[in-house]
């Protein structure tokens, strides 16, 4: 199956989870007042806003593709934003406010700071707007009305255990290349491969860590820095895919890839294949489909109703994470990267 198959059958098997027909009866992206575009019988196309970190990353660029398909089968106008780059929070601020200016019903986001967006999602609330985040909770889930999103924990932790497992006997120790302060997603996946690998911050295993904003080139700079200090390292925690294999150019430049365990979250398409291709020992899957295609519903309902979905004590809706890895290990449930390479996200299209 070519890229282009795998991307069209992966979207094909999303529609198909949220069954759009049948999740929808009831909920028609019209309704009879606001400020949407007007249709047949006076009533308002539902306008459903996007804001994603960028419009660049694979993974963003697959949340908005699942989002415009969900809106589209249902009627409604998507407006898509984006920030400007991985952590620019005014850039998002900038979005939210024309959505609110263009009339949406609904706000779907994905935050680039999980504290500093926190006012302007308020806002948008207080005007009577939909809000949802998706994959990065807001701090204190403040500011919205929903989250869909991986449990981010429990991601880390699957990536800690896993590679602990690999290590098997040999004393780790370890590289920790992180995302940046700020983000409750990368606290969350570090804070979970730790406990994955039965350590904390201040143990003496853990040889340095460094921020890589979740980018290839920075991941091989901070590995390349930390080797430098310690020599010795044969794990590697990595906040993402494309750091990871940033992290195994490192090693692999320095002759240390074939001794070093690289575990990684993500389940990218590029990511997937790292693993089938050795760089990455085992990735952590998740699903940006899922939590575009549940967000545009709960607006559809909320604009048809005033409807809010109901939020577990979690604080949000788990939409799943899967082990992949062609080599199981520490009875830890996975799929092989053909099963992660039918299912990634990312392929081209």
């Amino acid at each position: 199956m070519n890229a282009s198959q795998r991307t069209l059958r992966s979207l094909a098997v999303a529609a198909a989870l949220v069954v759009l027909p049948t999740a929808l009866a009831g909920c028609s992206a019209t309704q009879t007042g606001g400020g949407g575009t007007s249709g047949s019988g006076g009533e308002e196309t539902v306008k459903i806003g996007l804001v994603t970190k960028t419009d660049s990353n694979p993974y963003f660029v697959s949340m908005r593709a699942a989002a415009q398909e969900a809106a589209d089968a249902a009627g409604a106008e998507l407006i898509a934003k984006a920030g400007t780059a991985d952590g620019d929070n005014d850039s998002q601020v900038a979005a939210v406010e024309n959505l609110i200016a263009s009339g949406v019903q609904a706000i779907l986001i994905t935050a680039n700071d999980s504290k500093a967006i926190v006012p302007t999602l308020k806002a948008a609330q207080d005007r009577g707007i939909f809000i949802a985040a998706l994959d990065t909770p807001t701090e204190g889930n403040e500011g919205v009305d929903a989250t869909w999103a991986t449990d981010n924990t429990l991601a880390g932790e699957q990536q800690g255990a896993y590679v602990k497992a690999a290590l098997g006997s040999t004393p780790p120790v370890v590289a920790m290349l992180d995302l940046q302060p700020g983000v409750s997603v990368g606290d969350q996946r570090h804070a979970g491969f730790l406990t994955g690998m039965g350590l904390t911050d201040d143990s003496p295993e853990i040889a340095g860590r460094q921020d890589t904003s979740g980018d290839q080139g920075k991941g091989q700079t901070a590995m390349e820095n930390l080797l430098q200090k310690n020599a010795a390292i044969n794990a590697v925690y990595t906040i993402n895919e494309p750091a990871a294999i940033g992290a195994w150019t490192a090693l692999d430049n320095a002759g240390k890839a074939e001794s070093t365990v690289v575990g990684s979250i993500d389940g990218g398409c590029t990511g997937v294949q790292a693993v089938q291709d050795g760089k990455i020992a085992a990735t952590v899957m998740q699903f940006p489909g899922k939590m575009a295609e549940e967000g545009v519903k709960a607006a559809l309902a909320f604009a048809e109703d005033g409807t809010k979905p109901e939020v577990p004590a979690a604080g949000f809706i788990d939409t799943g994470v899967q082990l992949i890895t062609d080599e199981p290990l520490g009875g830890l449930e996975a799929k092989d990267t053909a099963w992660g390479l039918e299912n990634c996200w990312g392929g081209e299209s």
